[in-house]
């Protein structure tokens, strides 16, 4: 079953979510695979937003990786509880009240959990010395059959087969394709409050999430497992507003001057987001990659997560695909009846490319609708027929 890899060496660049399941999975298979991350260790970058897990993809992949019952002690109950509010905070759409139950197995169910514990659950289920820590990819050259990889710490090792999962700048995916991802249009400055900083907003989104749909502008915001509310504002802006603006990001009173003027009608309740932030904020433009890429596949070289299909977040689809693109691999990789690895490779590239490019236009399509003038109208509509049709 696991003639494909035996007796080979693989090596996973990039810790996140994805490359950390695929590890996971292809222990379970006894595959001799290290991953190779550029953080100096595992407690040395502050993790981002929540994740939802999605029934048929990412919780599909804690599944097969036999990690369901210790996503359940991690996950956090209701975090997935949601409001609609216009720019004046008054609320349209919730399903507090009529969500529900958590039901693991049910289509709409859709746990969050924070990325910190979500990386610790995996990390702690690898054997020991998997990670290697503190190394940062710098580039790799073709040995033997396999690829010869250099990091910024001086070190070098082969590998077999290299999987690329180093998120959306990737310094692999150039070693197998030329595609490179497209700006969508659109920015989300991201920020953090303690809760305490924000009662009025804490109160309002009680523990769950929180969309705020005004005048073709967003606020997003989700609450952490340590009770700090993550937010971002979302709106249409040029590539290079980040710099073009001038704004001085770690000064919370100058991001808050420009808030009140650039989301002029918003009612001043969202103003304690951005007084009383911690620092810096950090803008990101959004990006995703062409839905018709394709390249041709080597047989010691693949991609997988943002790496290959870097995408918008307005479906919650990005990471769910990437533990999907986890999952797959590592049964394509153990699977007998392909005949050389290059094939295996190629019938999951063939796969992951098609539906990446169905979840990227769904997320693109999302994005359209929430930046929309017509944006809270259409996504309340969006909401109410999901919830009625549970």
């Amino acid at each position: 079953m696991k003639m494909l890899i035996n007796n080979k060496s693989i090596a996973i660049v990039g810790g996140g979510p994805a490359g950390l399941t695929l590890a996971r999975l292809l222990q379970l298979k006894n595959a001799n695979v290290k991953v190779y991350e550029r953080d100096v260790n595992q407690y040395a970058r502050v993790q981002g937003s929540p994740l939802d897990m999605h029934e048929d993809s990412g919780l599909a992949a804690i599944r097969k990786a036999e990690l369901l019952e210790e996503f359940k002690k991690t996950y956090r109950p209701g975090a997935d509880k949601m409001l609609i509010v216009n720019e004046h905070a008054e609320i349209v759409f919730s399903d507090h009240e009529g969500k529900p139950d958590e039901d693991f197995g049910a289509e709409h169910f859709r746990p969050e959990i924070d990325r910190g514990p979500l990386r610790n659950m995996l990390l702690a289920s690898l054997k020991p010395e998997t990670v290697v820590w503190d190394s940062h990819f710098i580039s790799m050259e073709p040995q033997d059959d396999g690829c010869l990889l250099h990091f910024k710490n001086g070190t070098s090792v082969y590998a077999d087969l290299v999987i690329a999962s180093d998120g959306a700048n990737s310094k692999i995916r150039p070693y197998l394709t030329g595609h490179q991802p497209i700006y969508s249009g659109i920015i989300m400055l991201e920020g953090n409050v303690s809760k305490d900083k924000a009662p009025h907003i804490n109160a309002l989104i009680n523990g769950g999430k929180i969309m705020a749909f005004g005048n073709a502008k967003n606020i997003l915001l989700g609450q952490k497992g340590n009770g700090d509310l993550g937010f971002y504002a979302s709106f249409r802006a040029d590539e290079n507003w980040a710099t073009e603006s001038g704004l001085n990001f770690s000064d919370p009173l100058q991001i808050l001057e420009w808030f009140k003027k650039f989301y002029p009608e918003w009612n001043e309740i969202w103003y304690e987001l951005f007084e009383h932030a911690a620092t810096p904020f950090i803008p990101r433009p959004i990006y995703y990659m062409p839905l018709d890429q394709t390249w041709e596949t080597k047989s010691n070289l693949t991609l997988m997560g943002d790496a290959a299909h870097v995408m918008p977040p307005f479906a919650g689809e990005g990471a769910n695909m990437a533990m999907l693109d986890a999952l797959e691999l590592s049964e394509y990789l153990s699977n007998s009846s392909y005949s050389t690895l290059q094939e295996a490779i190629s019938t999951y590239e063939n796969k992951m490319r098609k539906r990446a490019a169905v979840a990227t236009k769904e997320s693109l399509d999302n994005g359209e609708r929430m930046h929309s003038e017509k944006a809270l109208a259409t996504m309340l509509n969006f909401f109410e027929g999901h919830l009625h049709s549970k």
